[in-house]
Order: structure tokens, then C-alpha cells, then sequence
């Protein structure tokens, strides 16, 4: 039996090895469910001995059920006809079968229906669902828009809707892009209005809207009239009914079996999520950090299995009378591919951990508000990191995905190229990770303002002072040699104080900050275990002279070459 949770000895290594013990203290609040749920935990070690059963249920889909699918789900692809979407027969088997597992309200509370797993945890199971087949994880991942629902919907909109995501009754989109507002979602110009009897309606288009055929959509719209910013912009929730026409979806390089849809609200009826004016500055910007860590996780599932794939060929392939992967030249690239994941999983890990204490700590203020003045600080220090992290591990996953597809494509070689092998469309599939949900680029300038800011250096001096790295001997040194060099190159910009200097480099800064982060997240990893620690030696013995050579680059302080860059162009 094919299980890609047991299967995976690092996804285990981490189950085993994460401190989740405030997570579980912030999620279970004093364990209050365990009198109301029979299934709900009663002590740190049942929530642990949960987590691990729920995570076989969905490697064990994954492995046995959705894998073998995706194959067929890819060539059969989402069908568009006379206004209605068809899923893949593999999408729709799958579905049921999480639905049949009691999967679907994967981090909602107990309450409604949902089994109140933590972002941790959710990540791992988008993982390994991304693995087995990276369309099915764009239906599965998009149930964490209830959250949305639940954080900040009224309790009457938390009874009509949550239960029916919990059983999966419906499926959701987040509505978000339109034709002339792509990242710039400051500019969306789809209407809401109240008619007579005070009922918000819709009108006008959406576009790329994956899922966007689902039962339940949060559509962000722009609600105040005169305004062009986002302080005009509300958020809804619009149940599908005859008023939304599915106008066509897209034809795809990849994800072929998600439908991506083009929308077309005519007058529709919807009710307001929370307050007017609020729709992008606050819950838009709640729900697509979600989607984002969702699709870092979603990148290390594909690179994981392209990654095995390629090993396997290498193995089995030969030539002058030897496998492949002997020969150095494929090694290092096996190599290279497995260590860059493994400190990808590292990172989701990480940053998981900060987003369920950030939403820990928010949940434990608004339920316990007399304990507001003991958690402001913690609340903002963990508010920061998100906002760090969040972009960072978006950006650096989906470039390593689409690394790791591509370079497993040339360890087939000529058969990789073909759709006898898979590897073909793990590549297809990963391209979209560092694009959507906000580009790579756009993910930078996010997690700029905290590089700068020292949010960084406090997260690294934070390790330094809770682990026990000197156990690691050179390797921990070299890491602190990085974070030096990271640290004179974040200084040297905000000395220039010149912001052209400081866009310019932007992309550089960022992977200087993620090399340094996974040098120390792979050196805390080490202490644990010696494979780990031999995984921290290889990453950082290449880091070191990526990071120094940045930093050479930056302190050059060659303003000419930023002038040169548009005189190519425009010539």
C-alpha cells in the first residue's frame, strides 16, 4: 500500500521533531471540545497522536487513490460546455473520497463540523495531495477560504455556510482577479450595490478565477462610488445561482484538471463579509496569505515527486554500462534537487508554525479578552514574522519547483520531453506556482520592508539564543558568516538611502535572505539528526559563495549599470 506520508522520512522527521506545543495550547484552547467531541484531544499528546492518524488518512488518498488518477485527469482536463464546468471522472473520485474521510473542514473548528487542524498540519496534507496530483489540490486547498468565513463573518453567515463546507456539500473560489486588474487588485473595478430592499448585487467580470464554477465564492468588488483605491473595495459572499454565468475557462500549459474560470455577474445576490471598505486591506490580504503558504506547499509536493521520479530513472537508466546517476554531473543535480527541497519543507514548516500562533494568539484575545494586555506584544512580533515569511517562502518555493521540474526533465532526457513520463507534467504544473497568488517578483517587494526593517535579524538572533549550534562546529560558523554578510548588505542599502539602489536589488536581498533562514533552519534541523546535518553541509557549503558574491555585487555600488539596464531596453 502506497502511503505518501510514511513514505516521506522527511515529513515524519519534521511530525517528530516540530515544537507544536503552543500551536496545539493557542488551537485546542484548554482542550475545551474534549467534553463536547468524543473525537476532539485531551492533552498535547493526543492532539500529536491525532495530527499523525489524520495525516495517514490523507497519504494513504494520496498514494492509493488520487496518484493513480493523475495521469488520466491531466489528458481528460476541466470541460467547458453550454455554461457549465465538468471536473475530471479522477478530480471528482478523489473529492468524494476526501469528503467520505470527513477531510473537507480540514481547519475548521470542531463546532461546525470541521476537524481544527492547525496551518501546520495543512500544509503537510497539501503537500502530499500536491505530489499525487497538483489539479486536485486546487479544489482541495480552496476549502481554507471558509477560515475567511469564519474569522471574520457574522455568526448567522458561520451557521449557513461552514457546515456545508465541513461535509462538502460545496466547493469554493476566491474572486479576486479581473481582465484589466491582475496583481493590481487596487484597481478591480466590479461593482456592488444595495438595491431597494438594501440586498448587495454584482456586476461585471472576473477572470482566472480557479474554481471559479464552485458553490461558494468570496468576490472582492468595489463598493464605494468615486473611489479608485483599495479603500473603496468590500468583500462578499456570493452563493452560485442564475444571476453568475460562467462565461468560457482557460486553456492551460498545466493544472489542467482545476478549471479556471472567466465570470460574469449580472445583478447577482450577495451578502457583505464583514465591514465595507475593508475587502483588500484586510481580508483579501488574510486570504491570499493563506493561498500562498498553500502554494508553497503546493511546490514542494510537485518537486517531491518529480524529484522521485528522477531518481528513479537514474537508477534504472544506463549508459557505458553504468546507471546514470553514478556519473557526477547527475548526482549533483539528484542531490542538489533533494537538499533544496528538504530546506523548501523546512521553511513551510517555519512558517506555518508562525501563522497558527499569529491566528492562535488573535483567537485567544478575542475569546479571553482580558488577556489582550499580556499578548499585544507577542501579537505584533508574530504579526511581523508573518508578514515576512509568508512572501519569502511563496517566492523561493515556487522558483524551487519549477527548478526541480525542469532539471528532472533533463535527467530523463529525450523521454522526459514525451508524455510516456511524468516528470513532463510536473513540469507544466509547476510553472504556475510563481505566478499566481502574487508573481515571485511581487513577493519580493512584499518581504522587503521586514529584510530592511531587521525583522530577519531578530528571527536569526532568536535561533542563535534557543538552540544549541555550536554541537555543529564549521557548519553553524559558516551559517554565521552568511548572516554577517547578509547583514552588512542590509545595512549598506538603507545607508545609501536611495530607493531606485534598493528596487534595483530587491530579488537579490530577498535570496541572500533565504539562503541565510535556511542555513540556520537546516542547521537547527541537524542538531536533531546526522542526515539532516550532512543536508545542512551541502546547502550551506554552496550558500556561502551565493550570498558573498550578492553582497559583492550590492557593495560595487554601480549605479551605471542600473542606467544601462533601460537604455538596452529601449533601444
Amino acid at each position: 500500500m502506497v502511503n505518501f506520508y510514511r513514505d516521506n522520512a522527511d515529513i515524519l522527521f519534521h511530525m517528530k521533531n516540530l515544537d507544536l506545543d503552543r500551536v496545539i495550547d493557542l488551537k485546542e484552547d484548554g482542550f475545551k471540545d474534549k467534553e463536547e467531541f468524543p473525537y476532539a484531544p485531551k492533552d498535547t499528546a493526543d492532539a500529536l497522536d491525532n495530527y499523525d492518524r489524520v495525516l495517514e488518512i490523507v497519504g494513504e488518498i494520496a498514494g492509493e487513490f488520487a496518484d493513480p488518477r493523475a495521469r488520466e485527469v491531466d489528458e481528460e482536463e476541466a470541460q467547458f460546455a453550454d455554461g457549465e464546468v465538468t471536473y475530471p471522472r479522477g478530480i471528482r473520485e478523489s473529492i468524494e473520497r476526501i469528503n467520505q474521510a470527513d477531510l473537507a473542514g480540514f481547519t475548521m473548528p470542531r463546532q461546525y463540523g470541521g476537524i481544527n487542524m492547525p496551518i501546520t498540519i495543512f500544509s503537510a496534507a497539501i503537500e502530499m495531495i500536491s505530489r499525487a496530483d497538483a489539479s486536485l489540490m486546487l479544489v482541495f486547498g480552496l476549502q481554507g477560504l471558509s477560515d475567511t468565513i469564519g474569522k471574520f463573518g457574522s455568526e448567522e453567515q458561520k451557521e449557513k455556510y461552514l457546515p456545508r463546507f465541513a461535509t462538502g456539500e460545496v466547493m469554493g473560489s476566491m474572486a479576486l482577479t479581473e481582465p484589466d486588474s491582475g496583481s493590481d487588485l487596487q484597481s478591480v473595478a466590479l461593482r456592488a450595490h444595495q438595491d431597494e430592499n438594501g440586498t448587495w448585487r454584482l456586476n461585471g467580470v472576473k477572470r482566472f478565477i480557479t474554481n471559479g464554477c464552485g458553490d461558494i465564492s468570496l468576490v472582492m468588488a468595489r463598493t464605494e462610488e468615486g473611489s479608485t483605491s483599495g479603500r473603496g473595495l468590500s468583500l462578499f459572499i456570493y452563493e452560485r445561482d442564475h444571476d453568475m454565468k460562467v462565461r468560457r475557462i482557460e486553456h492551460k500549459l498545466g493544472i489542467t484538471g482545476s478549471p479556471t474560470c472567466e465570470l460574469q455577474f449580472n445583478n447577482a445576490r450577495a451578502e457583505l463579509l464583514g465591514k465595507r471598505k475593508l475587502g483588500l486591506i484586510k481580508y483579501t490580504i488574510y486570504l491570499m496569505n493563506g493561498a500562498r503558504l498553500a502554494v508553497a506547499a503546493q511546490s514542494v509536493g510537485i518537486a517531491e515527486a518529480a524529484y522521485r521520479k528522477a531518481y528513479a530513472y537514474a537508477n534504472d537508466r544506463a549508459q557505458f554500462k553504468q546507471p546514470i546517476r553514478n556519473f557526477a554531473v547527475i548526482y549533483e543535480m539528484l542531490t542538489e534537487m533533494k537538499v533544496t527541497i528538504e530546506a523548501t519543507r523546512s521553511l513551510v514548516f517555519e512558517t506555518s508554525k508562525i501563522v497558527d500562533i499569529k491566528e492562535g494568539i488573535e483567537d485567544r484575545i478575542e475569546n479571553h479578552p482580558d488577556r489582550a494586555a499580556d499578548l499585544k506584544a507577542d501579537l505584533k512580533r508574530y504579526t511581523r514574522l508573518a508578514s515576512l515569511f509568508t512572501p519569502l517562502v511563496k517566492s523561493y518555493a515556487a522558483e524551487m519547483a519549477n527548478k526541480v521540474t525542469y532539471d528532472a526533465i533533463q535527467i530523463h532526457a529525450g523521454v522526459g520531453f514525451t508524455k510516456e513520463f511524468d516528470v513532463e507534467r510536473h513540469y507544466r504544473d509547476a510553472r504556475i506556482t510563481n505566478i499566481y497568488e502574487g508573481t515571485t517578483q511581487l513577493q519580493a517587494i512584499a518581504a522587503l520592508g521586514g529584510i530592511i526593517a531587521g525583522v530577519v535579524s531578530e528571527r536569526l538572533s532568536e535561533y542563535e539564543d534557543n538552540y544549541k549550534f555550536s554541537q555543529l562546529g564549521e557548519i553553524f560558523k559558516t551559517a554565521q558568516k552568511m548572516r554577517a554578510n547578509l547583514e552588512m548588505a542590509i545595512s549598506f542599502i538603507k545607508d545609501k538611502s536611495d530607493s531606485t539602489f534598493q528596487e534595483y536589488h530587491t530579488s537579490r536581498l530577498v535570496n541572500m535572505t533565504c539562503d541565510v533562514i535556511h542555513a540556520y533552519l537546516l542547521c537547527r534541523d541537524g542538531i536533531q539528526s546526522e542526515r539532516k546535518a550532512n543536508i545542512a553541509e551541502i546547502f550551506i557549503n554552496k550558500a556561502q559563495f551565493r550570498v558573498k558574491s550578492t553582497l559583492d555585487y550590492i557593495r560595487a555600488n554601480d549605479h551605471s549599470i542600473i542606467d544601462l539596464h533601460h537604455q538596452v531596453i529601449d533601444d
